[in-house]
Parts: structure tokens; sequence; C-alpha cells
């Protein structure tokens, strides 16, 4: 039963959420020398409870739409089964994703009262947007850019809950979290095209096709590592945050693999596992070069 949930919960794809806060947590640590390890610790409980609440609903809309019940599934794709193989029932998934977003909410309630109205606001936006996810959000081929924006509203929440200060380098190296999350959520609708598309959801490669799509990919590649390679003659990043690039040859590999093949499912999960292993690499060794 533990193993059924870890795998309704996706656990590998929770790391985007900690990769995110510990950005944040560098950064903070960086230009100010704080790091409340309380603050912390909740930090990253309150945000893995919001990221397991919105993969849970997502199941549970997806298998009520019939969409999981028509793709091909995958390590990164189509949903993790278990509502269409029936190992654990719809009103349990529901009821879990709600669960984990009152927990996200009271760990978020409680940085409202000391840290005020600016983590308000970043928790209402969490929880309207992760309860109107999988219903609306996607629908309207905004999946990308609400994963992008939380993202950047992790890195500068956590941040903010540290040092009660907005800056300008949280919202840079949020953008660049973001964008990274954004990545992956973009080349892993490649698979699911049909089946979505079937349903009424509209993603972003389905509103471009899979053709420009695979087109636009490179594009996401190269605006990340811009941005870090350019946050070091800002003072954003730093000139460590360059080992970043270490994750080229996994881009690369990604870029070309879609290039070849972006129709297939089995054709794509080179291309797949190539991204959501550059993106949690690159994220990593920003936020460690942070540290430095």
């Amino acid at each position: 039963m533990i193993s059924s949930w870890l795998r309704a919960i996706r656990i590998r794809f929770l790391l985007a959420s900690v990769i995110a806060v510990s950005n944040g947590l560098a950064i903070a640590y960086w230009k100010y020398g704080l790091f409340d390890p309380l603050y912390a610790a909740l930090t990253y409980a309150g945000v893995v409870f919001l990221h397991a609440s919105v993969d849970l609903l997502n199941d549970y809309w997806d298998h009520k739409r019939g969409i999981d019940s028509a793709t091909t599934r995958t390590k990164f794709s189509g949903g993790t089964g278990v509502l269409p193989e029936k190992i654990l029932t719809p009103k349990a998934v529901y009821t879990a994703g709600v669960v984990f977003l009152i927990l996200g909410i009271a760990v978020g309630a409680y940085f409202v009262a000391i840290r005020g109205v600016t983590i308000a606001v970043i928790l209402g936006f969490a929880v309207v947007a992760i309860y109107f996810y999988s219903t609306s959000i996607v629908n309207s081929g905004l999946g990308e850019l609400f994963v992008a924006i939380k993202g950047a509203l992790i890195v500068l929440g956590t941040f903010y809950v540290q040092t009660a200060l907005i800056e300008p380098v949280a919202i840079y190296v949020g953008a660049i979290v973001g964008l990274l999350s954004a990545t992956v959520l973009f080349v892993n609708a490649f698979p699911d095209f049909e089946a979505d598309r079937s349903k009424g959801r509209r993603t972003l490669v389905i509103v471009l096709g899979r053709q420009r799509a695979s087109m636009l990919f490179p594009a996401f590649v190269i605006a990340a590592y811009s941005l870090i390679a350019i946050g070091v003659l800002l003072g954003y990043t730093k000139i460590y945050s360059l080992a970043s690039l270490a994750s080229i040859p996994l881009a690369v590999k990604a870029v070309s693999a879609l290039r070849k093949d972006h129709e297939t499912t089995q054709g794509l999960v080179p291309a797949m596992g190539a991204t959501v292993t550059y993106s949690k690499i690159t994220g990593f060794v920003l936020a460690a070069s942070l540290l430095f």
C-alpha cells in the first residue's frame, strides 16, 4: 500500500519542489548569511505537501475525464496508472489530494502569521492554481506558464520566509528554476498529445502542434543556460554557477532525441529521461553554486 501511494504521489517528481526550496535557501544564506533550520524544514514540508496535492488531484481529474485510460504510460508520462489499474480508488486519491492541500495550507498559514501579507499572496495563488490546475489551467494551454510561475514563487517564498525581504536575485533565480520545471512538463506532454486533445485538454504542445513544439524545445534549454550565464554579470548568480553547464550533454541528448522522434511514445522516452535528468542536475548545481 505504501508503494502504491508513493507511486500515486510521483515521488521522483517532488524533487522539482525540493530543488526550488533549496535555491531559495541558498540565496538567503549567500546574500545575508541567514538560515533558520526550523523554517527551512517547514518550507520543504509545506511545498512538498502542495506538490503532492496537485499531482494527486491531476490523477483524479485525468481519470474522471478518461485521459489516463487513453494513454500509454511511461516512467515520465501518461499518469501514474493507480486509478486505471484499480490499485487505488478515485475517492481515496481525491481525498488524499485534498488532505495534502490542507496540510500545505496549514504550513503556509503559519508563515502568513509570522511573515504577513506577502506569504498570503503566494499561498493564495498556490491554493487556487493547484485546485484548478487540471480542470481549467491546463485546458487553457497555460500549464507550462503555471509551473514556471510556481517554481519562481517557491524560490521567492522560501527566500522571503528566511529574510522577510523581496529582492531581484530571488526573482531572477526563481525564473531559472521555474523554466527548468516548465521544460520537463513541456516535453512530457508529447506522448499524451492524442489522448489530451481527444478529451479537450490544450497543452502547449497541442496548441503548437508536435512539429513546431519540437522546434521550440531548444529555446527552453538555451534560455535557462543564458539566464545562468547572464546572471553572473548581473550579480544574480555566481561564477561557480557556470558549473551548471555540465548538464549540456544531457540537454543536447534531449534535443537530439526529440528532433529524431517527437511522435511515438517509446521514441520519446529518451528525450523525456534526458530532460528530467538535465533539469535536476542544473537546478541542484545552481543551488549548490550559490553557497560558495
